[in-house]
């Protein structure tokens, strides 16, 4: 299926037929008090907004350091758990092979110790008899018995001593992998809280460069009012009455034009219409549904480039703002200029007829650098 894009062929057409009108246009008229006016009221709104903006980064600035001090709390804490962690490692492998040591000792000694054990409780209490009776006085008797009783009582404690030492060694490294699992989830939980100090320090850090970049165009759009209101004031004094035809520059009143009639949002910019016979609709601009004959003023001064019949348009105005700006309005039943006006902002430029599907309403599309825009982002808000 093919797909035509109507609406941008349509304008961008308008465009070019007007371009070698514009040049032949006669000098307009402008109401430069007005527009002196409009740009001083602009002005105040632009400072005050910078104003704004600058309180908003001031707070914004303090909530940043609050999330970089706490990022670099998080990222000590950090450090110290993984460091513990090490730590308790190194005592676990060290008391793992404290036991393993003390397990081949054992394990060595043991057959030894079980061969002295076995001839001893063969002996029994007759052959302790026996050994008494080897000896040659009473006090060899004694001797004897006592050394035997001592070897039997040291053998007995050694094994003893090895099962207590190996349980302790045992608790030990229970209680140090009890530790290394503890540190371990304080790790992950530590390793959460940097990952969200960080996430608020980049969000924050986000919204101060977008703060700033708003104030650096908030400063420019702020200095070409400035001019234009002196090229204005200096048109009054020295050119007289009708010589200077100072534009206000439009990209100075985003979010702030006036809409062009008041009525219902009936097609958004970039919204496909509808689709008949392999033909698709897709809008550069916005449709609004109003009353049939409603007047359709202009959003900002400029000087009309073209205004008549257009296919698809019924009667259409295109109003050329400077530095490649247009805006472009469609479905007019009548018309109140003619090419070559110079229009003021809410000037009346015709009355509202129907769409080409027989509804009552207009189009309204705004070009910037030669290209369509979002005409809501430009609109002020109602």
């Amino acid at each position: 299926m093919r797909i035509v894009f109507r609406v941008a062929s349509c304008t961008v057409a308008a465009l070019a037929a007007v371009t070698l009108a514009a040049v032949q246009a006669p000098a307009p008229q402008a109401p430069r008090a007005t527009a002196s006016q409009r740009a001083a009221e602009r002005i105040r709104a632009l400072q005050k907004e910078a104003e704004d903006l600058a309180t908003q980064e001031s707070a914004l600035l303090v909530q940043l350091r609050r999330f970089e001090v706490e990022r670099q709390l998080r990222i000590e804490e950090l450090g110290q758990l993984e460091s513990d962690r090490a730590t308790t490692q190194q005592a676990l492998a060290a008391a793992e092979v404290r036991a393993a040591t003390l397990r081949r000792t054992a394990e060595t000694e043991r057959p030894e110790i079980e061969q002295r054990l076995v001839r001893v409780y063969k002996l029994g209490q007759a052959g302790f008899w026996r050994l008494l009776l080897d000896v040659d006085n009473l006090r060899s008797a004694g001797r004897a018995y006592r050394t035997a009783a001592a070897l039997t009582r040291i053998d007995r404690d050694r094994v003893v001593d090895h099962q207590r030492t190996l349980e302790a060694l045992a608790r030990e490294q229970q209680e140090l992998r009890q530790r290394i699992a503890h540190l371990a989830e304080l790790e992950v939980k530590a390793r959460a809280a940097r990952a969200a100090a960080d996430k608020a320090v980049g969000a924050r850090s986000a919204l101060v460069a977008s703060i700033d970049a708003r104030r650096d165009l908030n400063a420019q759009l702020t200095g070409e009012l400035q001019s234009a209101q002196q090229r204005l004031q200096l048109s009054v004094d020295q050119l007289g009455p009708g010589k200077g035809q100072v534009i206000l520059p439009l990209k100075a009143f985003q979010g702030a034009l006036p809409w062009p009639a008041r009525g219902k949002l009936i097609a958004r910019f970039g919204q496909t219409a509808g689709i008949r016979a392999g033909t698709a609709v897709v809008w550069n601009g916005m449709e609004i549904g109003v009353l049939e004959g409603q007047t359709v003023r202009a959003v900002h001064e400029g000087t009309v480039a073209f205004a008549g019949p257009f296919s698809g348009y019924n009667n259409l105005v295109i109003v050329e703002h400077g530095d490649r700006t247009h805006s472009l309005y469609g479905y007019l039943s009548s018309l109140s200029v003619s090419r070559g006006d110079r229009v003021d902002a809410q000037a009346p430029l015709g009355a509202s007829g129907l769409d080409p599907s027989g509804n009552p309403g207009i189009y309204f599309e705004l070009r910037v650098d030669g290209k369509p825009v979002d005409p809501l982002q430009w609109m002020a808000r109602e």
